[in-house]
């Protein structure tokens, strides 16, 4: 006997309570209006908010296509909910409102886990990675302190978390810009000494000899590592969908799965992954 379409639902939603332990039964499979998780699994597409210019984190491919382990994560999530997935391009300036709006369900984004962004979105523990930030400078600057950058122009991406705090404990003046390729520009033109960025991803652009960056390097030593949190509305921290996605990345971390990812999209192992698969890894055996 073929099943309905409704008593689907309802299978899916009984699997994803027993797989992570969480307390749902909405009076009927199709009252979803309070319920992101039953939204989500009734309208069979989950939408999801990635960066597609943090190579390789979050990117376009050449024919359109989400790559990256952000993309990696989200088809992951998609795949044990047994729906679709929607991605929806995101950038540091709007991602939180995004998923305020309700034009997203989830986040994975590159964002940094803090306390004022806790009061805004919902960030599921555990976070899923980390990174501090550092400045890429031309190999013709090459500063012996981060002292020595008082007064000087850095580019910035906008909405970056360490913006205002580099510049309050150093003391030079940002020039921050919506985007990737608006930094680069500037940067090129000599409009400022150098990029203050994420350190993971100015190892990615300097990890080939031979390519655009060649020239350029990193002398100075990274500041405030911090972890990265991905999230849900604030409303469904605490309820099923903010449930779910808390047991889906202790599972990533417990069987490895984003150290694999790391390693598929070609980044170098980090630390923060590898004490997190350390410390649960044991539950497996």
């Amino acid at each position: 006997m073929a099943l309905t379409k409704m008593t689907r639902l309802a299978i899916r939603l009984v699997a994803a309570s027993l797989l992570y332990g969480l307390t749902f039964a909405p009076a009927h499979a199709n009252d979803c209006t309070k319920d992101t998780l039953c939204r989500i699994l009734t309208a069979g597409t989950l939408k999801v908010g990635v960066v597609t210019d943090y190579k390789p984190w979050g990117y376009r491919g050449p024919d359109g296509e989400f790559l990256g382990m952000e993309p990696d994560m989200a088809r992951d999530v998609a795949g044990q909910l047994g729906v679709k997935i929607a991605f929806v391009p995101v950038n540091s300036a709007n991602r939180m409102q995004f998923l305020q709006q309700g034009q997203i369900d989830l986040m994975i984004a590159t964002m940094t886990d803090t306390l004022d962004r806790r009061k805004v979105v919902g960030i599921v523990h555990p976070d899923y990675y980390s990174s501090g930030y550092n400045i890429i400078f031309p190999k013709a600057v090459n500063p012996p302190s981060w002292d020595v950058l008082k007064g000087q122009t850095i580019c910035e991406i906008q909405g970056s978390w360490y913006n205002k705090p580099a510049e309050v404990k150093f003391g030079f003046t940002g020039l921050a810009f919506p985007g990737i390729a608006e930094v680069e520009t500037a940067l090129t033109q000599n409009r400022c000494v150098g990029w203050l960025f994420d350190d993971n991803l100015i190892n990615v652009m300097l990890a080939s000899p031979s390519g655009k960056w060649a020239n350029y390097h990193m002398p100075l030593p990274s500041q405030d590592d911090e972890p990265w949190g991905l999230a849900v509305r604030l409303q469904d921290l605490n309820k099923p969908w903010g449930r779910f996605m808390s047991g889906v990345v202790y599972n990533w971390h417990r069987d490895g799965q984003l150290l694999a990812w790391e390693k598929a999209n070609g980044i170098r192992e980090s630390k923060f992954l590898r004490k997190w698969h350390d410390l649960l890894k044991d539950h497996l055996q």
